[in-house]
């Protein structure tokens, strides 16, 4: 039997994976490619998983997708919920390619470990996702990676700094995200230090996770060779990280509640309280100035970006002139009476991933812009808070 190429999306929190795999599976409806996925969060809150599960070709048939939440897959429960997914997918789907998307806290040694010894799919590719606004802001276009690492090996200490390194060390293909967002000068830079970590792999940039589908199945397979002094090396220090799903001082919290977020504390939390350890946090929530949009909240690093949704089924029906027919109408109001919250189907989830020891602060900080009960009263009254952020949001299409 012909064995069933596997592609990994792996980089850190924030890299931009989610974006490329939404595009992929798109262009796998289009192009009526049977494509299959896994889909990693170390948070309970599966906010990738969603956002993958909303995909057109994944609503028609959700058995193309595993979610595995909770849990890094490069832990050693992480890889045995990887082999149930993937027992589940070849058992109930024949795809002609399997893309799995890690969380940003996961490293690719225990994965590639993994398909060494596989029968049934092979390891195609290792693609490592690279922020370069990040990369750029954090590590002065990459000169700072190998200092700051050996600055980490004198302290003998494992932090996000060894883990960027070590999956840059393990990718076959770096493929650099948000060039757009800085000068050429400073992506080339990139691109010269890093092939100096890792000159076995090959760069390519991409735009708002543009890349071909056809072009996975031109890739050669990966390289086991060109790793294997990096798994003798990296075993004692892997197996001993293997037994959490928390390395490297990172932690997460969640942070959920059906109030809106007055918008003007929020842009103030973020643009004064932000802390470069406070790596990513997304999720799904409500504006009380936009009370009709359900926005997706993306932070990488210091990039903050809002994507509308849709609408709230709450707010389809508080609309006077929404052309629905009564069926229509009953059936919105039964959906809305599943829910728990106050203001119908509205709420806010979001996770936090960050450092030990910024990660509480950041929280309270991220919390205290819930409107307040006599803020809520105003609001039900119509009073208008004042909104700073981009009128202009960019839909999410699948």
């Amino acid at each position: 039997m012909k064995k069933i190429p596997v592609v990994i999306l792996n980089g850190f929190l924030g890299s931009g994976k989610t974006t490329l795999f939404r595009n992929l599976l798109s262009q796998s409806k289009k192009k009526n490619i049977s494509t299959c996925a896994i889909v990693n969060d170390m948070s309970q809150l599966d906010v990738d998983g969603e956002l993958i599960a909303s995909s057109a070709i994944i609503e028609e048939d959700n058995k193309m997708l595993e979610s595995i939440s909770s849990h890094i897959l490069s832990s050693n429960t992480g890889i045995k919920l990887l082999d149930r997914a993937l027992k589940n997918i070849l058992h109930n789907q024949k795809p002609e390619i399997i893309i799995i998307e890690t969380s940003g806290s996961c490293h690719p040694m225990p994965l590639i470990k993994y398909f060494k010894n596989q029968r049934n799919v092979y390891l195609s590719a290792v693609f490592v996702l690279i922020d370069s606004l990040m990369i750029t802001q954090d590590y002065d276009c990459g000169e700072k990676l190998i200092p700051e690492l050996q600055q980490n090996m004198i302290e003998e200490k494992r932090g996000p700094i060894n883990l960027l390194v070590e999956q840059i060390l393990f990718s076959s293909h770096l493929i650099l995200t948000k060039g757009d967002r800085i000068k050429d000068d400073n992506l080339k830079k990139i691109c010269s230090q890093i092939q100096k970590i890792n000159p076995f792999s090959k760069i390519h940039s991409i735009i708002f996770g543009k890349l071909n589908i056809e072009s996975l199945f031109e890739l050669e397979g990966y390289n086991y060779f060109n790793v294997e002094q990096l798994f003798r090396e990296l075993k004692p220090i892997l197996e001993i990280e293997s037994e959490t799903d928390r390395p490297y001082d990172l932690a997460t919290k969640v942070i959920t509640d059906d109030r809106p977020f007055h918008p003007e504390r929020l842009w103030k939390v973020f643009n004064q309280h932000l802390k470069v350890k406070i790596y990513r946090s997304k999720g799904f929530f409500w504006l009380a100035s936009r009370p009709s949009q359900s926005l997706l909240f993306n932070q990488a690093a210091g990039s903050i970006n809002f994507e509308l949704l849709g609408i709230w089924r709450a707010a389809i029906l508080e609309e006077k002139n929404n052309n629905l027919q009564e069926i229509e109408v009953k059936f919105l109001k039964e959906q809305i009476s599943k829910e728990s919250g106050r203001f119908g189907d509205r709420c806010c989830e979001l996770t936090i991933i960050g450092d030990k020891t910024q990660i509480d602060e950041f929280a309270e900080k991220i919390e205290s812009c819930f409107l307040t009960d006599e803020e809520i009263i105003q609001w039900e009254n119509g009073f208008n808070f004042k909104d700073p952020w981009p009128k202009n949001l960019l839909k999410i299409n699948n």
